[in-house]
């Protein structure tokens, strides 16, 4: 089976290829996949069965308000030109990757299920990226309906992992471990950081999606589903848990609730994907902390 894995070189194509060795696992540097040409050329050589499909600008609130429109433009390019030509080049299987940024930014009632998709916009701090991906999984609802193909997409609450971007752009895990190990270098007491601490986060980690692709590759499982853990946490109590996994419980948290919280919450109901692999079970976020801290400190 020949199998491309988009975004190939990021935190969760590394965990998957403990899963799929030999797939190809393309870079942003091998393929600009908001380059329609390269793409078609990519596609048309290669004669793929498979596409995961991970590849996505994405980052953190602060340069997701502040560049909008480079958010939505490239990912709209990005995965309109990924799904048109594994449809073109008759690829069987292609598994979307989203985010619950897709989400409603506020519903009535919570967790969120797959059918809420559309219950409402994303949130404003990330209405672009969120209008994005969320194009993504209308397109592959279209070739589904239209073509007969067997495309689907997951998507995943927050991801972390130990094999995250640590730069300016990095997500909230990684962000907060750099800190802390800044903080714990320096000898400082105090661990600062954005918002009130009152939003709520499901966190999990990233080798818990590479598994859920996999299985459902093995086992033919076709379904749009939410891939999550069922722990809803603060980000205060996320905070509390990394130092407690650190060992350093007496670094005091400091909120700057000037800065944005982003959503409040944007939970998704795991209900679906229990029925199908009721043995997907998340690793707990003290020992999946403690390995991004053994990683960078």
């Amino acid at each position: 089976m020949n199998i491309l894995v988009t975004g190939g070189s990021g935190m969760v194509g590394k965990s998957l290829k403990k899963y799929l060795p030999n797939a190809m696992y393309l870079s942003s540097q091998e393929c600009d996949l908001t380059n329609e040409k390269e793409v078609k050329s990519l596609m048309v050589k290669n004669e793929f069965d498979v596409v995961i499909h991970l590849a996505a600008k994405c980052g953190g609130i602060i340069d997701n308000m502040n560049n909008p429109e480079s958010y939505f433009t490239e990912n709209i390019q990005m995965n309109t030109n990924i799904v048109k030509w594994s449809r073109l080049t008759g690829v069987k299987r292609f598994i979307g990757i989203l985010s619950t940024c897709i989400y409603p930014d506020k519903v009535d009632t919570y967790p969120m299920t797959e059918e809420m998709l559309h219950s409402g916009p994303p949130t404003p701090t990330n209405f672009s990226y969120g209008y994005a991906k969320r194009c993504l999984a209308v397109h592959i609802e279209a070739c589904n309906k239209q073509y007969g193909t067997q495309y689907q997409y997951l998507t995943p609450c927050n991801l972390y992992g130990e094999n995250d971007k640590f730069g300016e752009n990095s997500h909230f895990i990684a962000a907060l471990v750099k800190k802390i190990v800044k903080v714990e270098k320096e000898g400082g007491d105090t661990l600062n950081l954005f918002g009130s601490g009152k939003a709520l986060r499901q966190f999990m980690h990233s080798d818990d999606l590479a598994w859920v692709i996999k299985e459902c590759l093995d086992k033919q499982i076709y379904e749009n589903l939410n891939v999550a853990t069922e722990d809803n946490l603060t980000i205060k109590d996320m905070a509390q848990i990394a130092l407690e996994s650190c060992n350093l419980k007496n670094i005091k948290i400091v909120f700057d609730s000037t800065k944005p919280d982003g959503q409040h919450r944007k939970d998704v109901s795991i209900d679906k994907l229990k029925g199908l692999l009721p043995e997907f079970k998340t690793l707990p976020l003290s020992k999946g902390i403690k390995k991004v801290y053994d990683k960078i400190s």
